[in-house]
């Protein structure tokens, strides 16, 4: 995986897979909040999933732009 191409549309992919993991236990998560809201330790699995889901958004964002540079090349 030498070239630079492939190897963002790599990580991208990857990305978008560890968003969909981490969405679905999100969604999870929420749900078992529903039945017990003053949960704390499902307070702190959220947050911790929300701050997991903003690194992966960023890891896309950088690899799509990478991707468009070097297709504008």
């Amino acid at each position: 995986m030498n070239d630079p191409n492939e190897r963002y549309k790599w990580q991208y992919q990857k990305a978008k897979e560890t968003l969909h993991t981490l969405e679905k236990q999100k969604n999870e998560i929420d749900f078992k909040l529903k039945s017990n809201p003053i949960c704390s330790e499902l307070h702190k699995e959220l947050r911790k999933i929300n701050l997991d889901i903003k690194i992966t958004k960023n890891e896309l964002e950088y690899a799509e732009s990478n991707i468009q540079d070097l297709e504008m090349k």
